[in-house]
């Protein structure tokens, strides 16, 4: 339930950018706009890995290497977003999730069957409203 309202404010965020983009388009370019669009798609891939994220630390006693595919999930689409921009908030906004995939990592390293996930929940809200205001 939580995912689905998390994926529908995600997408109600991703469709005002849009909106938004699309009335500027005329004089930002159409370069600009298909970085913010790609930013909000890329966010709404890594809010779906966080969710996923959350459902494999619930689960980790059962398969451990579910959380370890959704940090890498992350990680990849980090790569993404930090590839394609050179806007310092967005990229400070990447920096901190994946600061926050790194300490969930060396915590399930160190043996920590149930890390805390809420600050990459939370650097990841972070890197959506980055990308919505862009």
């Amino acid at each position: 339930m939580a995912a689905r309202h998390h994926r529908r404010r995600t997408t109600a965020a991703a469709f005002a950018a849009v909106a938004v983009l699309a009335t500027m388009g005329a004089s930002a370019g159409c370069d600009a706009v298909g970085k913010a669009i790609d930013c909000v798609q890329t966010a709404d891939a890594i809010a779906d890995s966080v969710t996923d994220l959350q459902q494999a630390v619930e689960s980790a006693a059962n398969d451990p290497s579910q959380a370890d595919a959704s940090l890498d999930s992350i990680e990849s689409n980090l790569d993404k977003i930090g590839d394609k921009t050179d806007d310092v908030d967005l990229n400070k906004a990447v920096d901190h999730v994946r600061e926050a995939v790194g300490n969930v990592r060396d915590a399930l390293k160190n043996g920590d069957t149930t890390p805390d996930v809420g600050p990459v929940t939370d650097a990841a809200g972070e890197l959506t409203k980055v990308c919505t205001s862009s």
